[in-house]
């Protein structure tokens, strides 16, 4: 599943994006490397996305609350 990516470029992150039918986030960081997320909500995903500080909503909502797999 592709999920369509917006930059963000804060904090690390480089851009993200979520799938409401899927319930997937998927971010892309500095390093490269991305990540999806599976079972977030779509109140959740707005905030992060919206959020002024993106790498702290993920390390304090995310990061540790949702499965994840490494999609690079």
């Amino acid at each position: 599943m592709a999920i369509e990516r917006k930059p963000i470029r804060r904090g690390g992150i480089k851009s993200a994006g979520y799938d409401r039918s899927g319930r997937a986030l998927e971010i892309e960081f500095d390093n490269g490397s991305i990540v999806q997320h599976t079972g977030v909500g779509d109140e959740i995903a707005r905030r992060f996305l919206e959020s002024g500080s993106p790498a702290s909503y993920y390390r304090d909502n995310i990061e540790d609350e949702f499965s994840k797999k490494r999609v690079r």
